[in-house]
Protein backbone atom coordinates (compact mmCIF):
# COMPACT_ATOMS: atom_id res chain seq x y z
CA UNK A 1 0.00 0.00 0.00
CA UNK A 2 2.89 2.37 0.79
CA UNK A 3 4.34 1.81 -2.69
CA UNK A 4 0.96 2.34 -4.33
CA UNK A 5 0.28 5.51 -2.34
CA UNK A 6 3.76 6.82 -3.08
CA UNK A 7 3.20 6.33 -6.78
CA UNK A 8 -0.13 8.10 -6.71
CA UNK A 9 1.34 10.91 -4.63
CA UNK A 10 4.00 11.46 -7.27
CA UNK A 11 1.22 11.86 -9.80
CA UNK A 12 -0.51 14.40 -7.57
CA UNK A 13 2.59 16.50 -7.12
CA UNK A 14 2.76 17.29 -10.83
CA UNK A 15 -0.35 19.42 -10.42
CA UNK A 16 1.28 22.82 -10.42
CA UNK A 17 -1.77 24.93 -11.12
CA UNK A 18 -5.45 24.54 -11.89
CA UNK A 19 -7.17 26.71 -14.47
CA UNK A 20 -10.78 27.73 -14.78
CA UNK A 21 -13.29 25.19 -16.05
CA UNK A 22 -15.47 25.92 -19.06
CA UNK A 23 -18.93 24.47 -19.52
CA UNK A 24 -19.42 21.85 -22.24
CA UNK A 25 -22.84 21.82 -23.89
CA UNK A 26 -22.64 18.17 -24.93
CA UNK A 27 -22.22 15.65 -22.11
CA UNK A 28 -22.22 11.89 -21.97
CA UNK A 29 -23.82 10.42 -18.87
CA UNK A 30 -22.24 7.85 -16.60
CA UNK A 31 -24.12 4.58 -16.87
CA UNK A 32 -22.13 1.97 -14.97
CA UNK A 33 -20.86 3.85 -11.95
CA UNK A 34 -17.59 5.06 -13.48
CA UNK A 35 -17.00 8.18 -15.52
CA UNK A 36 -18.08 7.29 -19.07
CA UNK A 37 -15.44 7.50 -21.80
CA UNK A 38 -13.09 9.40 -19.52
CA UNK A 39 -15.60 12.17 -18.79
CA UNK A 40 -16.43 13.13 -15.21
CA UNK A 41 -19.75 15.01 -15.30
CA UNK A 42 -20.10 17.15 -12.18
CA UNK A 43 -23.45 18.78 -11.41
CA UNK A 44 -23.21 22.10 -9.59
CA UNK A 45 -25.09 25.29 -8.81
CA UNK A 46 -23.47 28.02 -10.92
CA UNK A 47 -24.82 30.69 -8.55
CA UNK A 48 -23.15 29.33 -5.41
CA UNK A 49 -19.86 31.15 -4.85
CA UNK A 50 -17.24 30.40 -3.65
CA UNK A 51 -17.97 26.71 -4.32
CA UNK A 52 -19.20 27.05 -7.90
CA UNK A 53 -19.78 30.17 -10.01
CA UNK A 54 -18.92 31.97 -13.24
CA UNK A 55 -15.94 34.32 -13.16
CA UNK A 56 -15.57 37.64 -14.96
CA UNK A 57 -14.21 35.87 -18.05
CA UNK A 58 -17.26 33.65 -18.40
CA UNK A 59 -15.57 30.51 -17.07
CA UNK A 60 -16.92 28.28 -14.36
CA UNK A 61 -14.72 28.01 -11.32
CA UNK A 62 -14.90 27.65 -7.54
CA UNK A 63 -13.44 25.64 -4.69
CA UNK A 64 -15.43 22.50 -5.44
CA UNK A 65 -14.84 22.65 -9.18
CA UNK A 66 -11.09 23.04 -8.66
CA UNK A 67 -11.12 19.98 -6.41
CA UNK A 68 -13.00 18.08 -9.11
CA UNK A 69 -10.45 19.28 -11.68
CA UNK A 70 -7.62 18.01 -9.47
CA UNK A 71 -9.31 14.60 -9.27
CA UNK A 72 -9.63 14.53 -13.06
CA UNK A 73 -5.93 15.37 -13.32
CA UNK A 74 -5.13 12.30 -11.25
CA UNK A 75 -7.47 10.01 -13.18
CA UNK A 76 -6.85 11.34 -16.68
CA UNK A 77 -10.51 12.30 -17.00
CA UNK A 78 -12.08 15.28 -18.74
CA UNK A 79 -14.07 17.42 -16.32
CA UNK A 80 -17.49 18.35 -17.65
CA UNK A 81 -18.78 21.05 -15.28
CA UNK A 82 -22.56 21.01 -15.72
CA UNK A 83 -24.71 23.76 -14.15
CA UNK A 84 -28.02 22.44 -12.82
CA UNK A 85 -31.12 23.87 -11.18
CA UNK A 86 -30.63 23.00 -7.54
CA UNK A 87 -34.19 21.81 -7.06
CA UNK A 88 -33.71 19.45 -10.05
CA UNK A 89 -30.50 17.85 -8.78
CA UNK A 90 -32.12 14.51 -7.89
CA UNK A 91 -33.63 14.16 -11.35
CA UNK A 92 -30.29 14.99 -12.98
CA UNK A 93 -28.48 12.41 -10.85
CA UNK A 94 -31.08 9.66 -11.14
CA UNK A 95 -31.33 10.05 -14.92
CA UNK A 96 -27.56 9.73 -15.34
CA UNK A 97 -27.14 13.24 -16.75
CA UNK A 98 -24.47 13.85 -14.10
CA UNK A 99 -22.05 11.55 -12.27
CA UNK A 100 -22.25 13.40 -8.96
CA UNK A 101 -23.36 16.53 -7.14
CA UNK A 102 -20.26 18.44 -6.06
CA UNK A 103 -21.18 21.90 -4.87
CA UNK A 104 -21.48 22.63 -1.17
CA UNK A 105 -23.72 19.58 -0.80
CA UNK A 106 -24.87 18.93 2.76
CA UNK A 107 -24.64 15.37 4.04
CA UNK A 108 -26.66 15.74 7.22
CA UNK A 109 -30.24 14.56 6.82
CA UNK A 110 -29.55 13.12 3.36
CA UNK A 111 -27.52 10.07 4.35
CA UNK A 112 -30.21 7.62 3.22
CA UNK A 113 -30.78 9.30 -0.13
CA UNK A 114 -27.28 9.35 -1.63
CA UNK A 115 -23.91 7.63 -1.47
CA UNK A 116 -21.54 10.24 -0.07
CA UNK A 117 -17.81 10.72 -0.16
CA UNK A 118 -15.97 11.52 3.05
CA UNK A 119 -16.79 15.04 4.32
CA UNK A 120 -14.31 17.75 3.39
CA UNK A 121 -15.86 20.97 4.78
CA UNK A 122 -17.53 21.76 8.10
CA UNK A 123 -20.37 24.14 7.34
CA UNK A 124 -22.86 26.12 9.40
CA UNK A 125 -26.23 27.54 8.44
CA UNK A 126 -26.34 31.21 9.43
CA UNK A 127 -28.47 34.33 9.16
CA UNK A 128 -27.29 37.37 7.20
CA UNK A 129 -29.01 40.71 7.70
CA UNK A 130 -28.27 44.41 7.45
CA UNK A 131 -26.67 46.20 10.36
CA UNK A 132 -29.58 48.61 10.69
CA UNK A 133 -32.33 45.95 10.56
CA UNK A 134 -32.54 45.73 14.34
CA UNK A 135 -31.84 41.99 14.23
CA UNK A 136 -29.10 40.70 16.51
CA UNK A 137 -30.47 37.32 17.66
CA UNK A 138 -32.55 34.54 16.14
CA UNK A 139 -35.50 35.61 18.31
CA UNK A 140 -35.45 39.00 16.56
CA UNK A 141 -36.47 37.26 13.32
CA UNK A 142 -40.03 36.85 14.57
CA UNK A 143 -42.39 38.58 12.18
CA UNK A 144 -39.64 39.15 9.61
CA UNK A 145 -39.38 38.15 5.94
CA UNK A 146 -36.52 35.70 5.47
CA UNK A 147 -35.12 34.42 2.18
CA UNK A 148 -33.70 30.95 1.50
CA UNK A 149 -32.67 28.87 -1.51
CA UNK A 150 -35.20 26.35 -2.76
CA UNK A 151 -34.49 22.73 -1.79
CA UNK A 152 -31.56 23.82 0.38
CA UNK A 153 -30.38 22.56 3.76
CA UNK A 154 -31.41 25.88 5.28
CA UNK A 155 -34.95 25.45 3.97
CA UNK A 156 -35.09 21.91 5.37
CA UNK A 157 -34.08 23.27 8.76
CA UNK A 158 -36.68 26.02 8.86
CA UNK A 159 -39.54 24.25 7.10
CA UNK A 160 -42.08 21.92 8.68
CA UNK A 161 -40.33 18.96 10.29
CA UNK A 162 -36.94 20.68 10.45
CA UNK A 163 -34.85 21.21 13.56
CA UNK A 164 -35.61 24.95 13.41
CA UNK A 165 -39.26 24.52 12.47
CA UNK A 166 -40.46 26.65 15.39
CA UNK A 167 -38.16 29.50 14.37
CA UNK A 168 -39.32 29.28 10.76
CA UNK A 169 -42.95 29.34 11.84
CA UNK A 170 -42.30 32.64 13.65
CA UNK A 171 -41.36 34.42 10.41
CA UNK A 172 -43.87 36.61 8.65
CA UNK A 173 -42.78 34.79 5.49
CA UNK A 174 -40.10 32.35 4.36
CA UNK A 175 -39.43 33.17 0.70
CA UNK A 176 -37.68 30.67 -1.57
CA UNK A 177 -35.30 31.68 -4.35
CA UNK A 178 -33.62 29.69 -7.12
CA UNK A 179 -30.20 30.96 -6.02
CA UNK A 180 -28.59 33.07 -3.30
CA UNK A 181 -27.42 35.81 -5.66
CA UNK A 182 -31.07 36.66 -6.25
CA UNK A 183 -31.85 36.42 -2.54
CA UNK A 184 -29.05 38.86 -1.73
CA UNK A 185 -30.27 41.27 -4.39
CA UNK A 186 -33.66 41.24 -2.64
CA UNK A 187 -31.97 41.77 0.73
CA UNK A 188 -30.13 44.79 -0.65
CA UNK A 189 -33.35 46.11 -2.15
CA UNK A 190 -35.06 45.87 1.23
CA UNK A 191 -37.58 43.24 0.17
CA UNK A 192 -36.09 40.79 2.69
CA UNK A 193 -35.14 41.34 6.30
CA UNK A 194 -32.64 38.47 6.37
CA UNK A 195 -31.29 35.48 4.46
CA UNK A 196 -30.70 31.96 5.84
CA UNK A 197 -27.57 30.66 4.14
CA UNK A 198 -24.39 28.57 4.37
CA UNK A 199 -21.61 30.40 6.18
CA UNK A 200 -19.05 30.09 3.36
CA UNK A 201 -21.48 31.58 0.86
CA UNK A 202 -22.45 34.24 3.41
CA UNK A 203 -18.80 35.19 3.87
CA UNK A 204 -18.42 35.52 0.10
CA UNK A 205 -21.58 37.57 -0.35
CA UNK A 206 -20.83 40.16 2.35
CA UNK A 207 -17.12 40.52 1.53
CA UNK A 208 -16.64 44.04 0.23
CA UNK A 209 -20.24 44.96 1.00
CA UNK A 210 -20.61 47.36 3.89
CA UNK A 211 -23.60 47.26 6.20
CA UNK A 212 -24.22 43.49 6.45
CA UNK A 213 -23.60 41.11 9.33
CA UNK A 214 -23.76 37.40 10.13
CA UNK A 215 -25.58 36.70 13.39
CA UNK A 216 -23.47 35.09 16.12
CA UNK A 217 -26.17 32.45 16.66
CA UNK A 218 -25.95 29.70 14.07
CA UNK A 219 -28.96 27.71 12.89
CA UNK A 220 -26.95 24.47 12.93
CA UNK A 221 -23.67 22.81 11.97
CA UNK A 222 -23.26 20.29 9.16
CA UNK A 223 -20.78 18.88 6.66
CA UNK A 224 -20.25 18.95 2.91
CA UNK A 225 -19.39 15.90 0.79
CA UNK A 226 -19.65 14.75 -2.82
CA UNK A 227 -23.03 13.14 -3.48
CA UNK A 228 -23.44 10.14 -5.81
CA UNK A 229 -26.49 8.16 -6.84
CA UNK A 230 -27.37 5.74 -4.06
CA UNK A 231 -25.32 2.56 -4.48
CA UNK A 232 -22.65 4.06 -6.73
CA UNK A 233 -19.89 2.92 -4.38
CA UNK A 234 -17.38 2.25 -7.14
CA UNK A 235 -17.09 5.87 -8.26
CA UNK A 236 -17.36 7.10 -4.67
CA UNK A 237 -14.41 4.93 -3.63
CA UNK A 238 -12.29 6.36 -6.44
CA UNK A 239 -13.08 9.93 -5.40
CA UNK A 240 -12.35 9.14 -1.75
CA UNK A 241 -8.97 7.69 -2.69
CA UNK A 242 -8.19 10.74 -4.82
CA UNK A 243 -9.21 13.12 -2.03
CA UNK A 244 -6.74 11.30 0.21
CA UNK A 245 -4.02 11.89 -2.39
CA UNK A 246 -4.92 15.58 -2.75
CA UNK A 247 -4.76 15.97 1.03
CA UNK A 248 -1.49 14.18 1.68
CA UNK A 249 0.21 15.83 -1.31
CA UNK A 250 -0.78 19.31 -0.15
CA UNK A 251 -2.87 20.06 -3.25
CA UNK A 252 -6.10 20.23 -1.21
CA UNK A 253 -4.62 22.90 1.07
CA UNK A 254 -3.22 24.81 -1.92
CA UNK A 255 -6.67 25.02 -3.47
CA UNK A 256 -8.27 25.93 -0.13
CA UNK A 257 -5.73 28.71 0.39
CA UNK A 258 -6.88 30.36 -2.84
CA UNK A 259 -10.40 30.58 -1.47
CA UNK A 260 -9.61 31.58 2.10
CA UNK A 261 -10.30 35.23 1.31
CA UNK A 262 -13.46 34.31 -0.56
CA UNK A 263 -15.27 32.75 2.37
CA UNK A 264 -13.76 29.31 3.04
CA UNK A 265 -11.99 29.78 6.35
CA UNK A 266 -9.21 27.33 7.33
CA UNK A 267 -11.11 26.05 10.37
CA UNK A 268 -13.91 24.90 8.05
CA UNK A 269 -11.71 22.27 6.38
CA UNK A 270 -12.31 18.79 7.81
CA UNK A 271 -10.82 16.42 5.21
CA UNK A 272 -7.90 15.51 7.48
CA UNK A 273 -10.36 14.63 10.24
CA UNK A 274 -12.31 12.45 7.83
CA UNK A 275 -9.18 10.43 7.15
CA UNK A 276 -8.06 10.66 10.81
CA UNK A 277 -4.77 12.21 9.72
CA UNK A 278 -2.59 14.35 11.96
CA UNK A 279 -0.35 17.08 10.49
CA UNK A 280 2.61 14.77 11.11
CA UNK A 281 0.93 11.98 9.15
CA UNK A 282 0.23 14.31 6.22
CA UNK A 283 3.87 15.34 6.10
CA UNK A 284 5.16 11.73 5.94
Amino acid sequence: MKKILAGVLCTAMVISSLGMISFADETEAAAGGLATEGKFVVGFDAEYPPYGYMDDDGNYTGFDLELAAAVCELEGWELVATPIDWDSKDMELDSGNIDCIWNGFTVNGREDDYTFSVPYVDNSQVIVTSEDAGISTLDDLEGKIVGVQADSAALALLDEGGDQEELGASFAELQQFADYNTAFAELQAGSLDAVAIDVGVANYQIAGREGYIILDEYLNSEQYAVGFKKGNNELCDIINADLMVLLTSGVFDEIAEKYAELGIEPDMLCLADSFSLTPETEAE
